[in-house]
Formats: C-alpha cells, sequence, structure tokens
C-alpha cells in the first residue's frame, strides 16, 4: 500500500470549488450518469423486512451534480433473484448507455457468501422504475471449487469497438472479462488487483476510466457496511492497456497487493467507498458513500471532482 500528499507546485491550476450537495443524500455503492438534462444516481436498495428485500433506488437531480437530490423509487427485485437467492436488497448497481438504451447491471447475493450473481435489465426512460425490463443474471459464482471469485459489484464500459465488465469482492479479487452485446461475457478471465496476505483479501467495487494514455482502476479496500466500524477506503492504479497490469505510484501491481490510497474519509464522513467515476466536458468526478458521523453513520452521497498530477487522481 502506498498514500502519498501531493508536492508543492506554485504553478499548478487552483483546486475546484467543493461540491455542496443538498437534497435527499442516503445512498450506498452510488453509479452515477445524465440523461437529458437530468442528472441519475442509482445505489443499493434498502431491506423493507425479510419478506420485502430492496430493489435499485433512483436518485435524479435537475440543478447539477450538486442537486437538489431527490429519491424517485426503486426497481423492482425480479422473481429470479428472489427465488434464487433471497438477497436483502440488490447490490451496487452500474448503469451504461449504447444508443438509445440504457443498461442497468446490478449484484445479486447472500451477504458473506460468493453464491452471487451478476443481472442485467435495459430501459429507454431510465427515471422510470416500472419501465426497467429485467433480462436475469448473466455472470454467476457459486461457493464451490470452481470458482474462486464473487460475482458482484459490476461495472461495465466500452473501451473502442469493445465492451468489457469488471466485478469482484474479497475471495481472489477483481475481474475483467469482455461482454459481447453488452450481455455476455466472454474469452479469459483477467485477474486486475488482489491483496495477498491481508486476510480474507478485502477488495471490492472496481471501477476503470480512461484519461489519456492510461486506464485508471479504483477500487474498495477494507470493510464497509459496519457503521462507525467500517473501515473502507479508496485506493487507485493504473496501466497502458485495459487489461493491466496495473501497478500504483511505486510500480507495485495491483494484482500483487499494490494500491495508492486516494481517500480514506473527510471529518465526519467516515469511511470512503462503493465509488464511481463519471466524466463529462473533460472534467472527472468521483462519486461514493460515507458513513455520516452527524446522522448516526447513516450512508450518504458524495461527489468530489478529480485533479490530476504527474497524470495521477487527486482530491483537494
Amino acid at each position: 500500500m502506498t498514500q502519498h500528499a501531493p508536492p508543492s507546485d506554485p504553478t499548478a491550476s487552483p483546486p475546484p470549488p467543493a461540491l455542496v450537495l443538498t437534497g435527499d443524500l442516503g445512498t450506498h455503492d452510488p453509479t452515477l450518469f445524465k440523461a437529458g438534462d437530468t442528472y441519475y444516481v442509482f445505489s443499493t436498495g434498502c431491506l423493507q423486512h425479510e419478506d420485502d428485500p430492496g430493489g435499485i433506488l433512483i436518485h435524479r437531480s435537475k440543478g447539477g451534480l450538486a442537486g437538489p437530490w431527490e429519491t424517485v423509487g426503486a426497481i423492482p427485485v425480479p422473481g429470479w433473484a428472489r427465488s434464487q437467492y433471497r438477497p436483502r436488497h440488490l447490490w451496487a448497481p452500474n448503469v451504461v448507455r449504447d444508443g438509445d438504451t440504457y443498461h442497468l447491471y446490478y449484484a445479486v447475493s447472500e451477504f458473506g457468501r460468493n453464491h452471487s450473481a451478476i443481472g442485467l435489465a435495459t430501459s429507454t426512460t431510465p427515471g422510470d422504475t416500472s419501465s426497467w425490463q429485467d433480462h436475469g443474471p448473466i455472470l454467476t459464482s457459486t461457493d464451490t471449487p470452481d470458482f474462486d471469485y464473487n460475482a458482484i459489484d459490476p461495472m461495465v464500459l466500452q473501451d473502442g469497438e469493445k465492451w468489457w465488465i469488471t466485478w469482484g469482492s474479497f475471495w481472489s479479487g477483481l475481474k475483467l472479462q469482455q461482454l459481447r452485446e453488452l450481455r455476455y461475457p466472454t474469452g479469459p478471465v483477467v485477474s486486475l488487483a488482489s491483496r495477498p496476505g491481508v486476510p480474507h483479501n478485502p477488495v471490492e467495487a472496481p471501477a476503470i476510466t480512461r484519461r489519456g494514455q492510461y486506464y485508471y482502476l479504483f477500487m474498495s479496500w477494507d470493510l464497509c457496511c459496519r457503521a462507525e466500524q467500517s473501515t473502507y477506503k479508496i485506493a487507485v492504479g493504473r496501466s497502458t492497456h485495459i487489461t493491466g497490469p496495473y501497478v500504483d505510484r511505486d510500480g507495485t501491481r495491483l494484482d500483487q497487493g499494490g494500491g495508492t490510497v486516494l481517500l480514506t474519509g473527510r471529518g465526519h464522513l467516515h469511511a470512503a467507498g462503493g465509488q464511481d467515476v463519471y466524466h463529462e466536458n473533460g472534467e472527472y468526478y468521483l462519486i461514493y458513500h460515507s458513513y455520516d458521523a452527524l446522522q448516526n453513520f447513516k450512508p450518504v452521497m458524495c461527489i468530489e471532482q478529480l485533479t490530476w498530477r504527474d497524470e495521477w487522481p487527486e482530491l483537494t
């Protein structure tokens, strides 16, 4: 693990102003995208009761990234997920657009097991909770010797004419595979990041973005979902190829335990993680959740603009 304080540079541009978010900010594992003039954040659902698990929550803002944010509703849990996995909620969504169609990838799992699946739903009107057509699981794992990974925390991206899916949580770490027609994983499974020697290999929530010649892999380390006992933090590495190898600022490969810590938390906002990266007009934004000590450690949405030094992302 490496962690660096930025060097003093009198010629550097001033940092961007901080985003002070307003509205309903209650989220966990947020993903951010824009449709028309509206920003959307989809996030992990909230358990209603044991017989009514929470679907993917939809939040929107028509006033810009800072909000005000409002909760629209939830995309229901599909029947196959209820019967096969008995989830407490749907997890860690990711949304990408292809033409006029939005593709929602989400995780279904029994917490603490790799009996898991990544599901897919599509819509042309993403803000309408009833418009999403579910297509079932596209990638699965089971708690048998055949699977050394955990098929949760999906993130999908396009690189040239190819689509890719990355995923993973604990077990053997973060994975990447080509995605045909946005729903069929194909070809070899590539290992991107792992933390050998750290009990239970606590790395998850991969998010890849490209800037210039580099692909940047953001990931969450350590433990979430434990309120004030959470130890989440966001780490990063980069590569000149989408398939890696990714290295940290000291040159240590991420699949050999490397990673440069970008953020642990800010003041009363504790244990940052579950991140996604959004970019528009040449600017890059990190969206993530933290546990707010002022709200009994409720998970809340945070958005910060990334700055860059020596082609590495930083937060001011």
